[in-house]
């Protein structure tokens, strides 16, 4: 790999700190403490979305064709790096650049493509994914959402939990089991929210914004029409989309950035003299560079066209690891910042304090490696 940037990808880093130093408001490092599903920050990224796409970075890494520039997995990288270091201003539409719209571009009808991708490239649809059930958190295999085919439509009913974005979401994209076969059995549906006989329930926060929901399938009708790939192909797909989602965020760059200005602070102070809390800082600072190394190794194999399998949950892992890391040093030497001394600082505790469950749990990251990268057995021999 090299570690090196290119002219070219320096210059589209700056160009994207140019863009959000003349477009977010002087007030963004305190308006960012909404959080991403908030409605306040909801609304400002359709504004923000629309100005990205119209300077040409709200999709650069897209094909010409659908709306990009035709750029590499590497400027996709630094852009999430830029957006997530600015407190991801895009909201849920991250989600939109990150995985829907590449998996609908591999996997959509041309009618699927023609109606969703326009709303994403423009910055004005948000999704959220209806995966989690009760019972059934990060093991999607065991879900019990039933879609029963009923002549051109699928009759729908179930229940799906911690899902973001869905009290404010225009579509969600839901898993949904069609057959009783554990994975060849689940199929998904591009669900409009608006779809008679759901109902979204928000669940309470202990921290910041509540930005997670119940959502509620009573029988509702879905077109045939409105399934992504054929009957049974979700676990392919999921498998696509995942691996886009989670090297989508790297949450590892906010973490750097907010440990970076935690140690300015304490410098300022005097209060990073103590070997202690040096050795700390350099702890979580070894972490965050872990996890950013482990993600671009899974980045350069994207760009050399290799496969991605489950090497995808070491970098998802190593990102946890750092963003729990930092959290714990401005707990332990700024706790000021959760009483709002420090706006910035306090944005990546709210964030960073669900690391570990957005994307796939970290114990299930763990199974994963433990199973498909060591290749360790699952019973005592």
């Amino acid at each position: 790999m090299n570690f090196e940037w290119t002219e070219e990808e320096s210059a589209f880093r700056k160009r994207l700190q140019d863009f959000l130093a003349a477009t977010l408001p002087d007030d963004w490092e305190r308006f960012s403490q909404h959080g991403p599903a908030s409605p306040a920050l909801t609304d400002y990224a359709r504004t923000f979305c629309g100005k990205l796409a119209a300077d040409g970075l709200l999709t650069p890494h897209w094909s010409r064709e659908i709306g990009g520039q035709g750029l590499d997995p590497w400027h996709q990288t630094i852009l999430a790096e830029e957006m997530w270091i600015a407190g991801e201003p895009r909201g849920g539409q991250y989600m939109n650049v990150n995985w829907v719209g590449p998996t609908l571009i591999k996997y959509g009808t041309p009618e699927q493509q023609a109606r969703f991708l326009p709303p994403i490239t423009d910055g004005k649809a948000l999704w959220c994914q209806g995966f989690s059930e009760p019972g059934s958190g990060s093991d999607l295999a065991s879900l019990r959402t039933r879609a029963v085919l009923d002549g051109d439509n699928y009759r729908v009913s179930g229940q799906k939990i911690w899902t973001s974005y869905a009290g404010l979401a225009d579509t969600c994209f839901l898993l949904c089991r069609t057959s009783d076969d554990r994975k060849k059995g689940i199929s998904i549906l591009l669900v409009p929210m608006d779809t008679p006989g759901i109902t979204v329930r928000q669940i309470p926060s202990l921290i910041g914004e509540g930005d997670i929901h119940e959502v509620f399938f009573d029988d509702c009708v879905i077109p045939v029409s409105a399934r992504l790939g054929e009957e049974g192909q979700a676990w392919e797909i999921i498998g696509f989309s995942l691996t886009n989602e989670r090297l989508g965020i790297p949450r590892y760059s906010l973490a750097r950035a907010v440990l970076d200005r935690a140690v300015g602070i304490l410098k300022e102070q005097g209060e990073f003299d103590s070997e202690a809390v040096r050795l700390e800082a350099a702890h979580a600072a070894a972490l965050c560079e872990a996890a950013r190394m482990a993600s671009y190794a899974i980045v350069d194999r994207r760009c050399r066209g290799e496969a991605i399998g489950a090497e995808s949950s070491s970098a998802r892992f190593a990102t946890v690891m750092a963003e729990r890391k930092v959290a714990e040093f401005i707990v332990e030497y700024l706790p000021g910042a959760l009483v709002d001394e420090h706006p910035y600082l306090k944005m990546h505790h709210q964030r960073g304090i669900v690391a570990g469950i957005a994307a796939g749990a970290a114990e299930i990251q763990l199974n994963i490696i433990a199973t498909d990268v060591l290749k360790l057995p699952r019973e005592p021999r």
